[in-house]
């Protein structure tokens, strides 16, 4: 038996728009019920469509639920008296305006906020308590006995209806918009599904246009936007060219789901980091802690579960092959990569890296960290304006003053406090960024070729 045409067209969609079908055979149940009630509906029909795949078939049913006779009675008495109540009240308003006793208030007359009287707000309680019979989705059991003997409270009765051949033209148009519509929202909600789960991973996308400041990216059967933000201020994004992104959040508009992605974002440095390092896929490597003042530098902090591994050295790959392969795609953004250390002395120290520390003092009331160094080594601990320093905070969560030998503050060490256009709000009191929850280790894996501890870092 051949596939009847619209069964073949809502295949094709479900395949094109990765809608699943049961999504679009509710759709054209729910555009066929609109174009019957538009054309030959009544009022009191609660009508739903069948459709089958299998001949692209459909039957038209008023669905009505069996409800006691006395629900009918009730509401029918209840009207009936609401509305005498309301005729009384009405006819003896004009008998007291007839009288004298109430003055029409003029049209153009301001109109104050009536104050609801005890027995007016009971009143409304009362109705909004009150059960209704509904003649458009409920039938009574003396009614449902006339189309199906035997009916009980609770049953469903469902009476076939029969539709002429074909629905007239503004029925048609009617439930076109009615697929239309419903389709875009079941592709925007899967649309959502799907990214919702995928925050925090790292994916690949094309550069489809600049809108403003805004670069939007082609990440599959949806668009990605990427806010200034969130851009690297060394890259140059072209159209067509394709870059990893970080999916940063995933939010539900009225425009569709908004999925805003990142290339500056700490997250992707390790994220690099997990697909190129074996080690840390399987947890004998842990990236402890990142700072990164996105485009320029990036500071990590690596700590090994295994006492046989290097942590440094599993990171940095033979010859640096591991590390640059992150650093590439990063548009050439220096890595240091340092070890981690529960000591908080020892931690510094290893931050500060390529510099070298003579002593550290901490002061746990102000939780600062007091560095001295040599005079040649004071340009290098504190970076080009400040930035090595200020990394070093933000890794350890130490304020970091930098001193020159013997104890006295540098007139350089100023340059700490000094802002750069990167990073505007990273100073030395800047927290660390959060550290990675631990991963339990399962069986060992060795570094091809563990490079020394020391000084490890790749520029």
């Amino acid at each position: 038996m051949a596939e009847s045409p619209i069964v073949a067209a809502m295949q094709q969609i479900a395949d094109e728009k990765h809608i699943p079908m049961e999504a679009i055979v509710h759709t054209v149940e729910a555009a066929l019920a609109v174009a019957y009630r538009k054309d030959f509906g009544e009022k009191d029909q609660n009508v739903k469509v069948d459709f089958s795949l299998e001949d692209g078939s459909s039957r038209v049913f008023d669905v009505k639920t069996v409800v006691e006779d006395a629900k009918k009675a009730q509401t029918e008495a209840y009207d009936a008296e609401r509305k005498a109540r309301l005729e009384a009240e009405e006819a003896e308003r004009q008998a007291k305006v007839a009288a004298g006793e109430i003055v029409v208030r003029p049209e153009d007359a301001p109109v104050e906020a009536p104050v609801a009287a005890p027995e007016v707000a009971t009143e409304e309680a009362a109705e909004s308590a009150f059960e209704r019979f509904d003649p458009k989705t409920e039938i009574t059991v003396s009614d449902a006995e006339k189309l199906k003997p035997g009916s009980v409270v609770g049953d469903v009765i469902r009476t076939e209806l029969f539709p002429p051949a074909s629905y007239g033209r503004m029925a048609a148009q009617t439930a076109k918009q009615v697929i239309i519509q419903q389709l875009r929202e079941a592709e925007r909600d899967m649309v959502f599904k799907e990214f919702k789960d995928r925050e925090g991973e790292l994916i690949n996308a094309t550069v489809q246009r600049q809108e403003g400041r805004l670069v939007i990216f082609d990440i599959g059967h949806t668009m990605g936007i990427m806010p200034p933000s969130e851009q690297l201020p060394t890259e140059q994004y072209r159209a067509g060219s394709r870059l990893k992104v970080y999916i940063v959040s995933v939010n539900a508009t009225t425009k569709g789901p908004e999925i805003v992605v990142s290339r500056a974002h700490p997250e992707m440095v390790k994220k690099l980091f997990s697909v190129e390092v074996p080690e840390i896929q399987n947890g004998t490597v842990d990236i402890k802690a990142v700072a990164r003042e996105a485009g320029h530098r990036t500071k990590i902090a690596v700590a090994s579960t295994q006492p046989n591994i290097d942590p440094i050295g599993s990171c940095v790959g033979q010859r640096g092959s591991r590390v640059q392969t992150v650093i590439n795609e990063l548009g050439g953004e220096k890595v240091d990569i340092i070890e981690w250390s529960d000591d908080p002395v020892a931690f510094i120290g290893n931050a500060l890296s390529p510099a070298k520390v003579i002593s550290i003092s901490l002061d746990e009331a102000s939780h600062t960290a007091k560095v001295e160094v040599k005079e040649d080594q004071l340009s290098l601990a504190i970076g080009k304006a400040g930035q090595n320093v200020r990394l070093a905070a933000k890794l350890s969560g130490w304020r970091i003053d930098i001193v020159g030998e013997g104890g006295e503050p540098r007139p350089a060490a100023d340059a700490v406090a000094a802002p750069t256009d990167a990073a505007p709000e990273a100073t030395a009191e800047t927290p660390a960024e959060p550290a990675a929850p631990e991963v339990e280790a399962p069986a060992e894996a060795k570094p091809e070729e563990p490079a020394p501890a020391a000084e490890a870092k790749a520029e």
